[in-house]
């Protein structure tokens, strides 16, 4: 092992601020309101890329999985993402839809992590995420072989460049496996840091048709 690695993952600062206040008293009455204020917070503040995320996802060896991506959309419905449902998250999620989802803002000191339960959109809103996708993010899902073992790069090369042509003689062309999801969150939870270990955290769990509040230790 690198022991200079080891050293400089010990001495590693983390935490630092200066970090907003977050008052809890005048956080909306459900969770969708408040990422909505937090992810404009975050792009005020210039926080880089601040839609990505981690999704947690098990596998069927009850093994969990977690990967970055973006989020597509909010609404008062859910939390949005799409890929591949051949992919190995495409697998997980329809033999296990519970997920969990994750962001970091460092910058801010504000985390917000949610989870729930994944559902399916319409093919028709999945190509409609597809279609607003790069020309060659679209090549790259066009292929369907996310997560397979690549043998020879060249062969990569060779199948992204047949897409490319497809596309480029037909534009419409969709992905028949693209998926876009909707995670129905049960429980969402805000967290923000304080220079002195002083984190505030707000979870929102929803009991029946209504979401209820509580502090939690930090």
């Amino acid at each position: 092992m690198n022991e200079l690695i080891r050293d400089k993952i010990k001495q590693s600062k983390t935490l630092r601020g200066p970090f907003p206040s977050f008052d809890i008293e005048k956080t909306p009455n459900n969770p969708h309101c408040l990422f909505e204020e937090w992810f404009q917070f975050a792009i005020d503040n210039d926080v880089y890329e601040p839609h990505s995320m981690t999704l947690s996802t098990v596998d069927k060896q009850g093994y969990p999985d977690s990967r970055v991506l973006i989020l597509k959309d909010i609404d008062e419905e859910g939390w949005y993402f799409a890929t591949s449902s051949l992919s190995k998250k495409g697998e997980q999620l329809r033999h296990n839809p519970n997920v969990s989802l994750c962001f970091y803002w460092s910058i801010v000191g504000r985390q917000i992590r949610i989870r729930g339960t994944v559902k399916k959109m319409s093919q028709n809103l999945s190509s409609l995420d597809f279609m607003k996708r790069g020309t060659v993010a679209k090549a790259v899902a066009l292929i369907e072989k996310q997560s397979q073992v690549l043998e020879d790069p060249a062969e990569f090369e060779n199948a992204l460049t047949e897409k490319l042509i497809g596309l480029k003689d037909d534009p419409s062309l969709v992905s028949s496996s693209w998926s876009l999801y909707q995670v129905d969150a049960r429980e969402v939870e805000y967290w923000q840091a304080n220079e002195d270990r002083k984190h505030i955290r707000l979870v929102y769990r929803l009991d029946g048709d209504r979401w209820t509040k509580n502090i939690l230790w930090p």
